[in-house]
């Protein structure tokens, strides 16, 4: 019997093959630097903003209180959250179809931490070329201590960043004594190392990888997009054929397009594409493609535009629209959202009332041959000073109000227990279970009122 020849064995994964970036200039690679500087700014020095003596952005959670400069927000607020979620969402949708992915290239934060440290690493390793030759060098004395600097620093800006983190939701002052005294809580310190790790292995080691395998945005931005969304693009009727040639060449007199094959536009992607290969998923339109080629087309005195923005419409010579039906729709109910949003931040009362009634006992009669119902109230005064207030109850004639603590005062940020007594003439109840409604009022504020109801059980009428 013949041997059988051995089949050999071909791997299904490709191994990951690490990028190195090239640095650019242009216009689009400033705006980009200057929104990882914006926003990397705020990130960092909000913390140590004071508003009214108090931090100016802090989630206190252990006091459920979450403050936004001058507005103090409470669980009972967790609806503000959730439609500020939603108009982050459609905010999402509405500018992607708009102008593609521009929050991928510019302001997500994975975009931003890993252009941190790709200008650390820049600073420590050298240049592109620099950086390669180095990593392919044997270990040395030299080698060593230049990655173990890179890696210092890399590790100082993540425990940084983890530490601001952990600053929204402990006061910073107060964070950063506990640190100095070694005295940090066992959540503060999970949080900052783990904060700071997931920024470490993020933006200096996955990189990328975060865009093309971790990200749900790609997979999905197909759905946002048509043929008028902002997108990058390469030009092919006016780039091919490619070939090499001298500066100052015009391509029509060698029988080529204007790409010079320079592949430029491939060392400067920070997710490792050929952008002439058309629209990819990995794409995150950060445009570093568009300033490397018009630094190109400069060089070899060619108009620019030879990968730029577009739309697919415009780059097959059909008309743009960029008023259309998708955008009209997003603008709509983006802009009632807001509306909606800021009319009842506007007109929300910094006032609650939860009344509970007693459940242990339907009812009783007191000596007076009135019918008694017992109800816990708990006043929540969500403003920043505190207030006397004065309830009353209504909804059935003749009614009886008692209260265990008729003077009612509320510290600010606080919330006040009390017990309340409404009596009724069993006459009075043309039901067994009758509506009331207390009603709460500021003495010193006449904007602070509200209304909570609740149900009096009684007998009834035979």
């Amino acid at each position: 019997m013949a041997q059988q020849a051995e089949v050999p064995l071909q791997s299904l994964y490709e191994a990951h093959k690490k990028i190195y970036p090239r640095e650019i200039g242009g216009r689009f690679t400033r705006l980009r630097m200057l929104s990882v500087v914006v926003l990397l700014g705020i990130y960092y020095i909000m913390p140590l903003v004071q508003w009214d003596g108090r931090q100016a952005i802090l989630f206190d959670l252990p006091a459920r209180k979450f403050y936004l400069f001058g507005l103090t927000l409470w669980p009972q607020d967790f609806i503000y959250l959730a439609a500020l979620l939603i108009l982050a969402g459609l905010s999402l949708f509405f500018f992607t179809a708009l102008i593609g992915r521009v929050w991928c290239g510019y302001a997500c934060p994975q975009t931003v931490w890993t252009e941190a440290y790709l200008w650390m690493e820049r600073k420590i390793e050298g240049k592109r070329g620099s950086r390669m030759k180095l990593d392919k060098a044997p270990m040395s004395g030299a080698k060593f201590r230049t990655k173990l600097l890179k890696h210092t620093v890399w590790i100082a800006f993540s425990l940084w960043t983890g530490f601001t983190f952990v600053a929204y939701f402990t006061p910073i002052r107060e964070l950063g004594n506990n640190l100095v005294t070694l005295s940090l809580g066992p959540w503060e310190t999970f949080w900052i190392l783990f904060y700071g790790f997931a920024t470490y292995g993020n933006a200096g080691f996955m990189r990328e990888q975060v865009c093309k395998y971790m990200c749900p945005y790609a997979r999905f931005q197909s759905a946002m997009f048509d043929a008028d969304t902002l997108i990058v693009a390469y030009h092919p009727e006016r780039g091919e054929p490619r070939g090499s040639r001298r500066r100052g060449v015009e391509p029509q007199s060698v029988g080529l397009g204007d790409c010079i094959d320079c592949n430029v536009c491939v060392q400067v992607c920070p997710t490792g594409i050929d952008i002439r290969d058309g629209l990819q998923y990995e794409c995150i339109a950060c445009s570093a493609c568009i300033d490397a080629c018009d630094e190109i087309m400069d060089k070899m005195n060619y108009p620019r535009g030879l990968v730029r923005y577009t739309t697919e419409n415009s780059a097959e010579g059909k008309k743009q629209h960029i008023v259309r039906p998708r955008i009209l729709v997003y603008a709509t109910i983006l802009l009632t959202l807001c509306g909606l949003l800021l009319t009842n931040l506007a007109q929300r009362i910094p006032l609650d009332l939860d009344v509970i009634r007693d459940r242990n006992s339907l009812y009783r009669e007191t000596r007076d041959g009135l019918i008694e119902n017992v109800y816990t109230l708990k006043i929540l005064n969500m403003d920043d000073q505190s207030h006397r207030y004065e309830l009353r109850a209504e909804g059935i004639d003749g009614l009886r109000l008692q209260l265990d603590e008729p003077d009612i005062r509320v510290a600010a940020g606080s919330v006040a227990e009390l017990v309340a007594r409404i009596q009724a003439d069993e006459l009075n109840l043309e039901d067994r279970s009758v509506e009331v409604r207390f009603y709460l009022q500021a003495l010193d504020a006449n904007h602070l009122s509200v209304v909570e109801e609740a149900r009096f059980v009684g007998p009834g009428r035979l």
